[in-house]
């Protein structure tokens, strides 16, 4: 049995959660969702990477939760268990004096949401909760000067909002956010696919469709994928092929979004 647990540093997401231990480096990449029995009791199921095995392939009884939407806490009790898990997987249960964590949110987010994840933190099972800003996480992560007295300009793009801020002197003189990430973008693949090939696919195949095929701009070299999906009208599996230019047709409208980032 260990005295002390090592620190933590948790980047909660909205779709994938990290936890860093010190002296250690990131010991848990997993997507942040949580499978649990449908019913009052709501027993939970499996969380991670083991829940996400589980999409698309439960029963009736059984639903997928996503605890955090658009970097805000929807489910606060599954935030909490989640949380533990990922806590107790990293360094383990057995320590006599609970560890410090250290909690990224979005710029976004009101008083009360900051609140509300630094307590489903606590009731995890740490002894002390300490809460910093997104971009200023990543700009410290990245080894930029945030304690000189010069600007350093950060945009962090999650998969439910994009935070975008002007750092110096060890604080966050200016930020702003907006509510679309990747998420989005898997959303606005799978209604393309709906719209243009009467298909529907699942948020998985959205993703690894965005992966592959998706860009911030037109790909000189034009890239194809199949994919596979449902047809709407017969109910059968259906395959179609696409191809970088329609995904990057596709993706555009969530950039309309994006130009408010501009004001910083």
């Amino acid at each position: 049995m260990g005295f002390v647990a090592h620190d933590l540093g948790v980047d909660l997401g909205t779709s994938n959660t990290l936890v860093y231990v010190k002296h250690k480096g990131i010991m848990i990449s997993e997507p942040t969702i949580v499978v649990v029995d449908a019913g009052n009791e709501r027993r939970v199921r499996a969380v991670g990477d083991d829940a996400k095995i589980m999409l698309g392939r439960t029963t009736e009884g059984v639903m997928a939760v996503r605890p955090m939407r658009e970097g805000v806490i929807t489910d606060f009790d599954m935030t909490e268990i989640m949380i533990q898990y990922f806590m107790r997987k990293a360094i383990g249960s057995s320590y006599l004096v609970k560890p410090r964590l250290f909690l990224s949110y979005p710029c976004s987010i009101s008083a009360i949401e900051r609140r509300a994840v630094g307590e489903a933190a606590k009731y995890a099972g740490s002894r002390k909760v300490m809460l910093v800003e997104k971009p200023f996480a990543a700009a410290l992560g990245s080894g930029l000067p945030v304690f000189d007295p010069n600007g350093c300009m950060v945009v962090d793009i999650g998969g439910g909002t994009t935070d975008a801020a002007v750092i110096s002197l060890g604080g966050v003189v200016i930020s702003h956010s907006v509510r679309v990430g990747g998420v989005k973008m898997d959303e606005a693949i799978i209604d393309f696919i709906k719209r243009e090939f009467n298909i529907l696919i699942g948020d998985r195949t959205a993703e690894e469709v965005k992966l592959d095929l998706g860009s911030a701009l037109p790909l000189r070299d034009e890239r194809r994928a199949r994919i596979r999906g449902r047809d709407m009208v017969t109910n059968l599996p259906q395959t179609t092929e696409i191809t970088s230019t329609q995904i990057y047709d596709c993706l555009l409208y969530t950039s309309d979004a994006a130009d408010d980032l501009l004001c910083v």
